[in-house]
């Protein structure tokens, strides 16, 4: 196909593609008055939708509540929590539903086309009193450049919102892809990550939504790891309204492809900032790996590394100990050869070749250290076996993750 041509929208977020509102409040559910902790999205029109979800075998009650409620493809709404996971918590998927049942009447809606996401502590009850405290206010404040209160409201432990999005080119219109999301601990997605909400003014079909979301995971939040943990929560959902006057996307092309090309601009930027912003992270650990016998081997060595806690442990010490990549590469599941491989370390500061052909290659320890003091670290691995390339993020093991989680519940 032709090139894309992909424009960011600078501070874009969920509320650039037309017809899309948000909002976010503090409605009690967290302690503190100063943390919002309910967000909520709106399409003008009724959506396609799509979404993935946790493969943990324990999950929240609102992604069963969400899974019936756009197993029809639609949806035209997004309420979303912090502060209780509601799962594992007495009553969860009637709360849920009430809960989509309360949006819906708010909105003049049905509840069956809510989509319903919680993020917080794990196996605590929720009552639906804050909700139906916080709705009016809630819905009355909906606007369109809600974007960044409807971001903080679905934050826990994050640093900062997360927000992206981007226009591109379909069928000679003007597509618009926006997107939020949360996630800094609890992070090892087997499809997903914590949360992320996504809109678009594109006119697709639920089954091409679906089919560009699921294969769009691959490359973005199934490839971070803060902590190696899986969460009970996990969702990443979709709403495509077709405002944008696009011909509907119906089958593979050119068209989907751009989409496609779009969706992962977003996505993988989002993936980036989360990995960037792990519980006490001080580093963003890239890694990069070519010359593997294939896509998947690359995307999973590249996994690997980025998730070993030794190698994150050294980057936050500056310590070029490039054992560890080679290590990490060794316990990584497939078909590949370990013995010719090549591995380089870079930041801003310049870059440092620290193995060759699987062993050491001489190298500069002080040099390595200023390189890897910086705060964003590339890892770069040819395999010299193939043509497979994948890139991973991650982010270095701090003692603040210990201090973070240790009292996460107080």
């Amino acid at each position: 196909m032709t090139d894309v041509n992909i424009k960011v929208i600078p501070e874009g977020s969920v509320c650039s593609p037309i017809g899309f509102k948000a909002n976010g409040i503090h409605c009690g559910i967290r302690s503190s008055i100063s943390k919002k902790d309910l967000a909520l999205i709106v399409s003008e029109k009724m959506c396609s939708a799509a979404a993935v979800y946790t493969q943990n075998k324990v999950f929240g009650a609102p992604i069963t509540v969400t899974r019936n409620n756009i197993a029809d493809g639609y949806a035209q709404a997004v309420i979303c929590n912090s502060g209780n996971a509601n799962t594992c918590a007495p009553g969860g998927v009637k709360l849920a539903e009430d809960t989509c049942e309360l949006t819906a009447k708010a909105l003049g809606l049905k509840a069956e086309d809510i989509i319903v996401a919680s993020t917080g502590v794990i196996g605590q009850a929720m009552s639906m009193e804050p909700f139906e405290k916080g709705m009016p206010e809630l819905v009355a404040g909906l606007n369109e450049n809600g974007s960044a209160d409807a971001a903080e409201a679905i934050m826990t432990t994050d640093t900062i919102p997360k927000y992206r999005a981007v226009e591109v080119e379909i069928g000679g219109k003007k597509v618009t892809i926006g997107g939020i999301s949360k996630g800094s601990g609890m992070i090892n997605p087997n499809m997903a990550t914590m949360l992320s909400f996504i809109t678009t003014d594109a006119a697709i079909t639920p089954q091409m939504l679906q089919k560009a979301l699921s294969a769009d995971i691959k490359k973005s939040f199934n490839q971070i790891c803060v902590d190696g943990d899986t969460s009970t929560n996990d969702t990443v959902a979709i709403m495509a309204n077709g405002m944008a006057g696009n011909d509907e996307i119906k089958e593979n092309g050119e068209d989907f492809e751009a989409f496609a090309k779009g969706l992962a601009e977003v996505t993988q930027y989002l993936a980036k900032k989360m990995a960037k912003d792990g519980e006490g992270a001080t580093k963003l650990i890239e890694c990069n790996v070519v010359g593997a016998p294939d896509e998947a081997t690359a995307n999973k060595i590249a996994k690997t590394v980025i998730s070993s806690n030794l190698l994150k442990c050294a980057i936050f010490g500056a310590d070029a100990n490039w054992g560890r990549v080679l290590c990490a590469i060794g316990y990584c599941e497939g078909d590949f050869s370990a013995d010719n491989i090549d591995v380089e370390m870079k930041s801003s500061k310049g870059s440092v070749t620290v193995c060759k052909g699987s062993t050491h290659h001489e190298y500069s320890e002080d040099e390595a250290s200023v390189i890897l003091s910086e705060d964003e670290i590339i890892i770069n691995i040819d395999m010299n076996q193939g043509s497979g390339t994948g890139t991973a993020w991650g982010c270095d093991l701090t003692y603040d993750y210990v201090q973070i989680n240790g009292d996460y519940r107080s």
